[in-house]
């Protein structure tokens, strides 16, 4: 299978996939097994997927993290078709921002909170590049991890707002057997963090209000950006040893 990087090559390519339903798992590579979990639904509930590497360079407000996110495509794509893709799209910024990010999707409300407030522009950044890819793949289902559960929402809401004729399907966080949610960031925490860093999912279903899981997290060393509890969630976000991790847990009793 062969790694597509020019858009006028993929156009062509998405044309001959014709009627056959089309699963679409976008991602900024550095996959793991979340990553692949969401590949292998799309496998199993569609004729095609298809999977796209692009590090979205609008939807980073600090440089050094943009700097620092992993780059390896070759053994990116490998893990894709290893999990059940069809087509890897892997494209150059300036050929998705042809336009120099003049024209941007802007949402007024909930990108404004939690993860909008400590990244300002984040969310711009990710609706843009989502709605251009949606235009890309035309896919009929598209796949994203409740790890990223604000920017699910956000994404949901894009498409009922503009009509995009693509479901959107949520898929449970995946997580180590200590309860960290797998991340690419994961992988820049030393040994010794990496260990501590389980306290984080821990503390989120630990019970208690919100004050007090953001205290117990401060004083087992984290620094907190926030702890918000919201429409049944909890979500939080929080640095360890220079690394930023966020996780969101469902606040509602199981339905049994």
């Amino acid at each position: 299978m062969t790694v597509i990087v020019d858009l006028a090559e993929w156009q062509k390519c998405r044309n001959d996939v014709g009627d056959r339903s089309v699963g679409f798992v976008p991602t900024m590579g550095a996959l793991h097994d979340g990553h692949c979990s969401l590949i292998r639904r799309s496998a199993a509930e569609n004729d095609v997927t298809v999977v796209s590497i692009f590090v979205n360079a609008t939807q980073f407000n600090d440089a050094a993290d943009l700097e620092n996110y992993p780059r390896r495509l070759e053994e990116d794509a490998q893990r894709a078709v290893q999990a059940g893709a069809d087509r890897v799209l892997a494209p150059e910024h300036d050929a998705i921002y042809a336009d120099g990010y003049g024209y941007r999707v802007t949402e007024s409300s909930l990108s404004r909170h939690m993860e909008g407030s400590h990244r300002p522009g984040h969310f711009d950044g990710v609706l843009t590049v989502v709605l251009k890819l949606f235009g890309l793949v035309r896919p009929d289902r598209a796949y994203f991890g409740e790890k990223d559960y604000q920017q699910l929402l956000l994404i949901r809401g894009m498409v009922e707002a503009f009509f995009l004729p693509v479901e959107i399907v949520p898929c449970p966080t995946v997580r180590d057997a200590d309860g960290l949610a797998l991340s690419s960031r994961n992988a820049r925490l030393s040994p010794e963090a990496r260990a501590r860093a389980a306290r984080f999912p821990e503390l989120m279903a630990a019970g208690g209000d919100s004050r007090w899981v953001g205290e117990q997290l401060t004083s087992s060393g984290f620094e907190v950006d926030y702890v918000v509890d919201s429409d049944g969630r909890r979500f939080g976000a929080v640095v360890i040893d220079g690394v930023r991790l966020i996780d969101n847990i469902s606040l509602l009793p199981d339905k049994d």
